[in-house]
Parts: structure tokens; sequence; C-alpha cells
């Protein structure tokens, strides 16, 4: 035991730190000693500027005599003095308390200032000057501290806010003040403003309240049911709907849900489920379609997923499926089965005649989607099968519901031969269309073919220079210049 009380006394002798004794009167004077030997090391640092200035304390004697220095050290020690008394005087457990911190910081004994007591600023230590800078305080206009009164009326409130003013709506506690507050934003046809309000309004009152005082307001009703919408809160849209017994809207609100489902299982049983609700007649077909389509897709999908993966089918082999079938619009889906399956049977569902008889796909609409998809495949015998009509004596004949302008358009789009563009050209009824596609693809035996028609030897002489030099196009134009037969017309 007296070991270790040995090795803690040569500790506390040997160590810079010291511990805490009431009766060492000399530790303040030593920290004091001390501080002038740090003051006097970093004189060097200061600008020459200061060293023509006396630093006096406040009794007018030079800071660092002699003089000063009993005075400061005589005070400390009283400071001291009067502590210990009043600590003895003490409960015993507190054993140890802060020292009393001189009235003379570092920076006062530099720059030879006195000091209140507070942290020492090192702008005050190692500043040039001893005139402190302030920058100019930034306050607010008075007149936006009025933002904030309790005075305004829901007119000026209104107005304020048109003016983009920041405005309390609280103070509006009653019930009558919030719906003339809603009246006169109204009155002021701002939407921003009737919206806040509204907002204002949704948070304060109770929903049946507020659907009550909407029913006989429609521009703000009008208004919240927009906002709803955009904000996506359904489940208070659709109590408002049923509040105001718009049936029809609530179920297209419910129907609108089926976007937010990822699942096509879920999805397919939650358009099912819509079925019932009170749609109009026209809109009840689109939904029944939607289901009906969406079921399909599933069917189709599973089956084309295997034979992709089977490598059963050719066509799967060659063309590689890009992406999946399912959600995709009707239009995208009958594409699809033009692609795919097109020569299969009117029973089967991914049949392209099956799609157009269960939903009704116009003549126009089919023929513009199966000619884009059987062009793209190049089955030239196909574009020429579906433009080929009968009728009831057996005989045919080309028809295009879309014209046969487009349906140049869509083949040399999908790099179709010349001769097969040139039989489509010919189709063309209006003149100067068929002129100017066939001038466009090179289509010359058209562009020879209707000068003749139109007897116009000195367009069909024009054109010669166009073609080929000893071509079969310039022999064709020079046996027709040359034919007596012709009664040309210029």
């Amino acid at each position: 035991m007296s070991r270790a009380r040995a090795d803690e006394e040569e500790y506390w002798h040997s160590s810079k730190f010291r511990a805490f004794t009431f009766d060492d009167e000399d530790d303040e004077l030593s920290q004091l000693k001390e501080s002038k030997r740090a003051v006097n090391s970093l004189r060097d640092i200061v600008d020459d500027d200061d060293d023509d200035l006396e630093k006096v304390s406040w009794s007018g004697e030079p800071v660092g005599s002699i003089s000063w220095s009993i005075k400061e050290t005589a005070s400390s020690s009283s400071s001291l003095e009067g502590r210990d008394t009043s600590l003895q005087k003490g409960s015993s457990s507190y054993s140890a308390l802060p020292k009393q911190v001189s009235s003379y910081s570092l920076s006062s004994l530099f720059k030879g200032r006195n000091r209140l007591p507070s942290l020492p600023s090192l702008s005050d230590a190692f500043s040039d000057t001893g005139v402190k800078n302030y920058a100019p305080e930034l306050r607010r206009p008075k007149a936006e501290y009025k933002d904030y009164s309790n005075d305004w009326s829901p007119r000026d409130t209104v107005r304020r806010m048109q003016r983009g003013k920041v405005c309390s709506l609280e103070r509006f506690r009653s019930l009558q003040d919030k719906l003339v507050l809603l009246d006169e934003a109204v009155a002021g046809h701002d939407g921003n403003v009737i919206t806040a309000v509204l907002i204002f309004l949704k948070r304060t009152l109770r929903r049946e309240v507020l659907f009550r005082e909407l029913e006989v307001r429609q521009v703000a009703l009008c208004h919240l049911i927009h906002f709803l919408k955009e904000t996506g809160e359904q489940k208070l849209l659709l109590d408002l709907l049923r509040f105001l017994d718009r049936t029809e809207e609530v179920a297209l609100s419910q129907y609108r849900e089926h976007l937010n489902i990822q699942d096509v299982e879920k999805k397919r049983e939650f358009l099912k489920g819509c079925i019932g609700l009170p749609f109009s007649a026209e809109d009840i077909s689109h939904i029944q379609d939607h289901y009906t389509l969406l079921e399909r897709q599933i069917i189709i999908e599973a089956n084309d997923r295997h034979l992709a993966m089977a490598g059963q089918s050719e066509i799967f082999r060659k063309y590689p499926r890009k992406a999946s079938i399912l959600n995709m619009p009707l239009v995208t889906t009958l594409f699809y089965s033009c692609f795919y399956h097109y020569t299969e049977a009117e029973g089967t569902f991914s049949s392209p005649t099956n799609l157009k008889k269960t939903f009704k796909i116009p003549d126009k609409q089919y023929v513009l989607t199966a000619l884009a998809a059987r062009a793209k495949l190049r089955a030239w015998e196909d574009v020429d099968a579906l433009l080929t009509t009968k009728n009831w004596l057996g005989y045919t004949k080309k028809k295009a519901p879309i014209g046969f302008h487009r349906v140049v358009e869509i083949l040399q789009r999908n790099n179709a031969p010349v001769q097969v563009l040139q039989e489509y050209v010919r189709l063309v009824e209006d003149v100067e269309t068929r002129l100017n596609l066939a001038t466009k693809y090179k289509c010359h035996d058209v562009v020879i073919d209707t000068y003749r028609d139109l007897k116009d030897r000195i367009q069909l002489m024009a054109y010669k220079c166009k073609v080929e030099r000893g071509s079969a196009e310039e022999e064709k134009i020079n046996s027709l210049l040359s034919n007596m037969q012709i009664r040309w017309k210029n």
C-alpha cells in the first residue's frame, strides 16, 4: 500500500499535470507567469505597427509592469481565499470545483485591454488593429411581418395569396370563416389559391362537412376532384364521388387502379370484378374487351414461350421474340398474331381472323396491320392474297380499304422489289398521284404507260432523257413515239 502511494506521489511530482489542491495558492501566480512567457513569445508575430502603441490597463498603468502584475496577483489571490472560505463552509461531498477564471484573457494580455469573463477570440489575438468591424445586420422589411398578423380579413388574405405573400390560414377556426375564405378564393378566379384553401379545409374539416359544403360550390368541387386525381388520393376521391352519387365516375376511378397492378393474373381477376361495376353501356363493352384481350394474351404468351424454348417452330427460330405480348394494346396484339400466327385457323385464340371477329376490328385497321406484318416478313404472296377479293360471280380484283397509295408506301418502307411496287402503283386511281409515286420509286413502265394513255408526247419525250440509254425503257419509248396509230394531243 505504501509502495503504491509512493508511486503516486512520484507521478505527480514528475508529471506536468498536478493534482488539484485548495491550499496551493501559488498555482495562479505560476499560471500567470506562464501566460506572460507565452505572450512574450507571440509578440514577434504581431505587426510592427502595434509596437508603437502603449498598452495600459483600466487603472492607467502599463500592461506588463511590475505594479500591474502585483495587483493582478493580489486580485487572483483574494478571489482564491474567498473561494476557499466558501468551500469550507459548504458540503464536503463536492471535492472539486472549477477555478475562477481571471478577468484578463490571453488576448487581453496580448492586446492590452480588459475583457469580460468569456472565451478568447482568435480574431482579437491576431488582428492588426483594436477596432472591430461588424457586418451590417440584414433585417426583413417591416411590411413582411404583417403577413403573420391576425388582422387580415378573408378577402385581404386571398389578395395577399394572389400576390405570393405568405399568409397563415390557421386563424380561420370557425366553419363560417373557412367558408367565407373559400368563397373569396373562388371569386378571385385563381386556381392556385383555391387549391391552397381546399387543402387547408381538407385538413381541418371532417369529410362529411367538407363534402356537404362543396356540393353547393361546383367550382371548388371540380378543383378538389382534379387535385385528388393528380395526387392519387384514391380513397378520398371514391368517398367524395359516392357522396355525390356519381356512380359512373366511381366505377372509372376503381377501374384505373388496374394500372398499379403488375401481376397479370391479379390484373385479370381485378378486371373480371370491374365488369359488374355501374359503367355506362359503352364503357362496359370496353371493360369486357380489355378482360378478354388480357385473357387471350396470357394463353398466347404461355404457348409461344413454350414453342420458342423448345425450338419447334421455324418462325420463332428465324425471328426470335423481342418482348412479351402481355399487357399490349389490341393493335400490337393483332400485329404479333399476323407476324407469328398468320396461317392459323380461325378457331385458335392466336389466329388474326379470330381476333378480328372477336374484337370487331374494322377492315381498314385489319388490312393496315396485316399488310405491315407480312411486308416486314417479305411475304409478297400473302400481301397479294390480302388485297385480292372475289365477287359473287367468282371474279377476282384488287381492293385496298386504305388506298393503294398507302399500300405502295408500306411496301416501299419494307424494301419491296420494283416489280411488286409497279403492280400496286398502277392501281392508284389519281393520275397525278400515280405519276408522282412512279417517278419517285422509279417505276418506269408505269410512267411510260400513263403518258401513253394521256397521249402526251411532249412529256414522254422529256421522260426519255431520264431513263438509261440502250435500256428496255428507252426502246419502249421510241417504239411508242414512232407508232403512227397513236393520236397524240401535242
